[in-house]
């Protein structure tokens, strides 16, 4: 089935959109929650792995051949494969030291960043007036969650090493448009990223010397079976599904929601406190994202 490039998605495109938002923003807390039980790079390797599994077995039962993995598109799958590693290795230790909402805040900037990558390094994937008007909203925003982490003792490291992470993610999205890999079958993306990152991940759990599990517990179980299961795994095939029939612009346009959603579940969950500052950071940056995606072509 082509692309769909209609000015409105429909009510079922629109539906899972929503759903995919809620339960990235809900990750976040997840995230928070496995690090209480299993050190956060350790946790990323488990992740990774589980949902590296499973999309081995929807490969294979979809009958999609493994075997070009190892072909032209192997460097660039690699070196996206490392990337993703560092990236939630920043993430997951980041999460450890600020607030889910913070944190969800910070990573979900990333199309700030994927905006600026593409439009240096993508042919033809070039940022009009609105998307650069966007860029700089979503800028004051995350200056205004810097200035508010400020008040609030030692989040400001956590937001940092989540502003990285989504400096990581935009490095992912824009190698993976600007190589062989955007002609790829979107399961080679996901394989290369789940696979490569559990060396990198465990090497650092290694490298920063870390507990391991050290906590387990049901919930602990609950929040890493979540992870690998709806998010690493389930909702990026339903992204991709939706991709390869509906125009991106339009399905990205929903990804201001999960910066919201991730605030909202901070506070319902973990009783993140939701202050001024942080409320205005959050909706410049959502402004910001809906510009920049409403702004490209």
């Amino acid at each position: 089935m082509g692309v769909t490039h209609s000015q409105a998605l429909p009510a079922s495109a629109a539906a899972t959109m929503l759903a995919l938002c809620l339960a990235w923003g809900l990750n976040m807390v997840a995230m928070k929650l496995g690090t209480a039980g299993i050190s956060p790079a350790l946790q990323g390797a488990i992740r990774s792995a589980g949902a590296a599994l499973l999309c081995w077995l929807w490969c294979w039962l979809r009958g999609v051949p493994l075997a070009p993995l190892l072909g032209a598109s192997l460097l660039p799958g690699l070196a996206v494969g490392v990337i993703f590693g560092l990236e939630f290795g920043a993430i997951f230790i980041g999460a450890g030291m600020t607030s889910a909402s913070r944190a969800v805040l910070f990573l979900y900037a990333a199309p700030f960043f994927v905006a600026i990558g593409a439009h240096i390094f993508v042919p033809g994937d070039r940022m009009t007036a609105r998307a650069a008007s966007g860029l700089l909203v979503a800028f004051a925003g995350l200056a205004v969650g810097l200035l508010d982490g400020l008040q609030a003792e030692g989040s400001v490291a956590g937001d940092l090493l989540c502003l990285v992470g989504a400096i990581g993610w935009a490095c992912t999205t824009v190698v993976i448009k600007a190589t062989r890999l955007r002609h790829a079958p979107a399961e080679y993306a996901m394989l290369y990223q789940l696979a490569v990152s559990v060396p990198v991940l465990l090497a650092l759990s290694l490298l920063l010397v870390e507990p391991g599990i050290f906590a387990p517990t049901p919930l602990i179980w609950a929040s890493m079976a979540y992870q690998t299961v709806v998010v690493a795994f389930a909702s990026y095939v339903a992204w991709f599904w939706l991709v390869k029939r509906y125009a991106a612009s339009r399905l990205s346009a929903f990804s201001f929601l999960t910066p919201l959603f991730g605030a909202l579940a901070g506070w319902a969950f973990l009783g993140d406190q939701l202050g001024p500052l942080f409320l205005v950071a959050l909706g410049l940056v959502s402004a910001g994202i809906l510009l920049v995606n409403s702004g490209q072509r």
